[in-house]
């Protein structure tokens, strides 16, 4: 008998509001698999189990904020199930005659919600919550994301086209009157984004302070020659038609991962005063939101995949991130964070690392700079590459190596995707 506890899906998470139940008590739960969503000042998140088993119990009412650790329900093992299946249905009295309990039946389960007509309704965490805020009927809103699921953007339609009915002047009297024209419905205040930034923005303070106050970070920086990267990555997109195409990003995240490999020291977390060298290789990508705020979901054992699996799992990441549709394993899992905003024409970045981890790697923009090569002067695509480490973690001379075994992969761009 196990209890399934209300996770901690950021460094300064304290308590998550349980949105919704994706099962029931009786069903079989595997490893992996999404049983609830949780809000928190990030987005709603899917919570996955960690383990097999049977749901005996659901111990919170969805709309309950529980504190991080908290049970929130049982999960037996299937040996367990089995046994109880198997005993006799008729149980001994005790003392008082009451007849003896499991603890999963002294529990009063909550049961799942479920839709009046018992069909569940595909619809985003982040939409769900909305819709519960402005009072709209998700049974009457049709969808337009993935496979028809409602997304935000279909709720906020859905919000705007009730308020625009309720307010609607009444119907013309029979005879005509005189009347100026009435003024346009005053546009509605987006409160719930207002609020979802706000949280964003105190949980990223939280956790950001809690870096600065905690870590003893150093800073190195290093350019690199892109001709060879951009050369390539230029070959390649001319045999793939324009949707398959790989962006520049793949390239990075590809050679960061392989670096970790060669220099694994940074590839981990710092807990309880000691470094904790992580040995799958998971990228933090961070994501920047349209309503604001920053989300840094994993790619999971970025080393082992090909361009293309890297390019199909950086746009789904960037997809869900936006409609609040991650996974906990994708916001707690990153052993590294990379960010770059060279899209925003930024040269160089400096950032913060996110505990527990023990480094961030920066990339800017891509520039044509003066280059001297073999004592020629020439001209070259070069990119500022930045490394924040931990120096509890690790010292100067391993990010040096870190951004030395960085800058020779991205001058062979074809054998970082090689077997």
């Amino acid at each position: 008998m196990a209890e399934f506890r209300m996770p901690s899906l950021g460094a300064d998470m304290q308590s998550g509001k349980l949105l919704e139940w994706l099962v029931k008590p009786g069903d079989v739960v595997k490893r992996g698999q999404v049983i609830a969503v949780v809000g928190t000042e990030k987005g709603d998140i899917e919570v996955e189990v960690f383990e097999e088993g049977v749901v005996r119990a659901l111990l919170a009412a969805p709309g309950t904020e529980m504190p991080v650790g908290a049970p929130i329900a049982i999960i037996e093992s299937e040996a367990e199930a089995e046994k109880v299946a198997a005993a006799p249905a008729s149980r001994p009295a005790d003392a008082t005659g009451e007849a003896t309990k499991t603890v999963a039946e002294k529990v009063t389960a909550v049961p799942a919600p479920r839709p009046a007509n018992g069909q569940r309704i595909r619809v985003s965490p982040l939409a769900r919550k909305l819709a519960a805020e402005l009072g709209v009927d998700l049974s009457q809103v049709r969808g337009t994301g993935p496979q028809g699921a409602i997304d935000k953007a279909d709720v906020e339609r859905a919000a705007a086209a009730l308020k625009a009915q309720q307010e609607a002047p009444p119907p013309a009297p029979t005879q005509p009157v005189e009347a100026p024209a009435p003024p346009p419905p005053a546009k509605p205040v987006d409160k719930s984004s207002a609020e979802f930034q706000a949280g964003m923005r105190r949980a990223i303070a939280l956790a950001m302070a809690r870096s600065n106050r905690e870590i003893p970070h150093y800073y190195l920086e290093t350019r690199i020659n892109m001709a060879k990267a951009l050369a390539w990555l230029e070959a390649e997109n001319l045999k793939r038609p324009i949707q398959n195409r790989l962006l520049p990003a793949v390239l990075l995240i590809k050679a960061v991962a392989k670096a970790l490999t060669q220099v694994p020291q940074l590839n981990g977390y710092w807990i309880d005063d000691t470094l904790q060298v992580a040995e799958a290789i998971h990228i933090g990508f961070a994501i920047a939101l349209r309503q604001g705020g920053l989300v840094t979901p994993a790619i999971h054992h970025a080393d082992l995949k090909s361009a293309d699996e890297l390019m199909e799992t950086l746009r789904d990441l960037i997809m869900r991130t936006r409609a609040g549709r991650l996974r906990s394993s994708e916001l707690t899992d990153a052993t590294i964070t990379l960010t770059s905003l060279g899209d925003m024409g930024v040269e160089k970045v400096f950032g913060v690392i996110y505990p527990p981890q023990v480094a961030l790697v920066g990339f800017g923009k891509v520039t044509e700079e003066v280059w001297v090569e073999n004592g020629m002067i020439g001209v070259r695509p070069v990119v500022y590459a930045t490394l924040a480490g931990d120096h509890r973690a690790s010292d100067g001379r391993t990010g040096a190596e870190f951004l030395d075994v960085l800058n020779r992969l991205l001058q062979e761009p074809e054998a970082l995707f090689s077997a």
